[in-house]
């Protein structure tokens, strides 16, 4: 092929590019927009022909009246979210370290054990969780929430392969120099695989802030309720009134949005290394 028709091809491409991007993005810059309409015109328009906040305003009165405070719902899913994401961090990247960069009898059972359990579905250990957590007396508390989450098969495997990558002679040359290896996790391997952990990071993040099964199961009280919990009861009760359900809608979706243009640097990187 000629230089013009690389040119125009590379064109072709990145134009179809831009329309696909465009036609995923529709739906969320609807929602965001539909969110600030005025009621009557949230399905007679893309644009809206003036800024309101009165959806907003409705959700957080209504929820106030309700008794199931919207903003503490938010605040319980930010410290949920984030404290299962930074546990799942540190329990990876600690347990990853043992088996990547240790050498013991039955090293690749538990690996493979990993691998195994990865396979199976979620919902078959809801039961025996759940069990678990009552026996403990643990239901209607935090604990519920974080407990069954702190560790990830996923999350281990994900790092474990990034340490294999990473050169045992910085490992080395830190212990000639003393280091433990709390130590060698924390300032060499962590910094040395920030693409990975911020992958895990952000999926775990995303799926505690999404999960929506477990907390209706084990949460009644709601004070302590995350907020996919409670939009679910308000759009129950309230789904006639569409305004405010894409306003809560938008509000669900902003932390994530947040946590990813914080993090997409990294998040990029570790995507276009898995795909190597």
């Amino acid at each position: 092929m000629t230089k013009k028709s690389n040119r125009n091809f590379d064109l072709f491409i990145n134009i179809v590019l831009i329309l696909l991007s465009v036609l995923w993005l529709y739906p969320y810059i609807w929602l965001a927009l539909s969110s600030f309409k005025p009621s009557n015109e949230i399905f007679t328009g893309f644009f809206p022909s003036r800024l309101t906040l009165d959806h907003y305003r409705f959700i957080f009165e209504t929820a106030q009246s309700m008794e199931r405070p919207f903003f503490k719902a938010l605040l319980n899913s930010i410290f949920v979210s984030g404290t299962v994401t930074a546990s799942v961090i540190l329990t990876s990247c600690i347990i990853s370290f043992a088996l990547t960069k240790y050498e013991y009898k039955g090293g690749p059972f538990v690996i493979n054990f990993i691998i195994f359990q990865m396979l199976l579905p979620g919902f078959m250990f809801t039961i025996p969780t759940y069990i678990l957590i009552r026996n403990m007396g643990l239901l209607n508390s935090y604990s519920a929430l974080i407990l069954p989450s702190i560790m990830s098969g996923w999350g281990i495997f994900m790092i474990s392969q990034s340490y294999k990558a990473t050169p045992t002679d910085y490992i080395e040359a830190a212990r000639i120099d003393g280091a433990k290896d709390i130590w060698i996790i924390f300032k060499i391997m962590m910094p040395l695989n920030k693409s990975a952990i911020s992958i895990v990071g952000l999926f775990t993040f995303i799926g505690i802030w999404d999960n929506f099964m477990w907390p209706l199961i084990v949460m009644k009280d709601y004070q302590k309720m995350p907020l996919s919990v409670l939009l679910a009861s308000f759009n129950h009760e309230y789904g006639a009134y569409v305004g405010p359900v894409l306003a809560g809608a938008v509000m669900q979706t902003i932390p994530m949005v947040i946590i990813f243009i914080l993090f997409r640097k990294y998040f990029l990187q570790g995507i276009s290394m898995s795909l190597k």
